[in-house]
């Protein structure tokens, strides 16, 4: 009897493995899907960008709480930029004016997520690579955690997912934070000039990723110090996208619709094009997407906080 039991053991073994490889096959085959950025045809006249953008001053800031988790900040001081795609429909030109933050000076990588949440979802597991298969939600419970470790105040209400901006803890940029740290002072399409022709030297994109993300900081970083602000992965905003929601913003510190369906997500990504890595550009995506077949590995995060002279201080 035994024998008989582990012969049938050893069959239903077979049968499992079997079916995992098929499994494994029909996951190959899916990563070929890829969703395409839709076009948006300019409707705006072209506008020139003249006024002078204030250069804040970039400095570190590091963890050094009780806990082992210890990630580079760079922060930048408030001032007053040109915000927006003059090529795209749902970016006019317009002047806003940020208060000074907290940004990472990498994407969130792997290794922190692991070292913070106790998980990788990451389908490129690599500990260096950013972490990526992170819906909004995820990256804002990651937030709420490190800000937990660091005993700072939590930044989000996960039943509401409002975000009290008065908290000193992490959150997640608000699209305007996020486009003035990218455009470092300039004023250019890119943060390095008018032309995509050196995008290969500060970003990872379709034409040289190889096909999957890569490690942070191994491009050259933005003028501020910010590694990956174009390419590699996608990045979560904070607010909500409405399409001419730059019409009704507040001059200061905008934040976004107060709800919606889709949130704003910035920056390019590894298997996209040169153009969806321009420092004004805006794309969205359901806060929780989780369809891998469509590129589920290409959104990720960094967080931000408050710094001495924002609004609540």
């Amino acid at each position: 009897m035994e024998l008989e039991a582990f012969l049938v053991f050893e069959a239903w073994c077979l049968v499992f493995s079997s079916r995992c490889l098929w499994l494994s096959l029909a996951l190959a085959l899916l990563v070929g899907c890829e969703r395409k950025t839709s076009d948006i045809a300019a409707t705006n006249p072209a506008a020139n960008d003249t006024a002078p953008n204030a250069r804040p001053q970039a400095g570190m800031d590091t963890n050094r709480t009780g806990t082992e988790f210890k990630v580079g900040m760079v922060q930048i001081a408030g001032g007053r930029f040109t915000m927006g795609d003059n090529n795209e429909v749902d970016a006019p030109l317009h002047e806003v004016v940020i208060s000074p933050f907290f940004i990472d000076q990498h994407l969130v990588t792997q290794e922190q997520y692991q070292k913070v949440m106790g998980t990788n979802p990451s389908r490129w597991k690599v500990d260096k690579n950013p972490v990526e298969q992170v819906r909004w939600s995820d990256a804002v419970r990651f937030c709420n955690k490190r800000s937990e470790l660091e005993r700072l105040q939590a930044c989000y209400d996960l039943q509401s997912w409002k975000c009290n901006f008065e908290a000193n803890g992490y959150r997640l940029p608000t699209e305007a934070e996020w486009e003035y740290a990218c455009r470092a002072g300039t004023t250019t399409p890119y943060y390095f000039g008018d032309s995509s022709s050196k995008l290969g030297e500060y970003a990872w994109f379709d034409k040289n990723s190889g096909g999957h993300p890569r490690q942070v900081g191994q491009k050259q970083p933005n003028p501020w110090g910010l590694y990956d602000m174009c390419g590699n992965l996608w990045e979560w905003c904070n607010d909500f996208y409405k399409v001419d929601y730059y019409q009704e913003s507040p001059p200061k510190d905008p934040r976004g619709p107060s709800e919606g369906g889709n949130k704003v997500v910035r920056g390019g990504a590894w298997r996209f094009g040169a153009e969806n890595c321009r420092s004004g550009y805006r794309y969205n995506e359901s806060p929780g997407y989780a369809d891998v077949c469509f590129g589920y590995d290409i959104y990720g995060f960094r967080c931000v906080r408050k710094a001495a002279g924002a609004v609540g201080q």
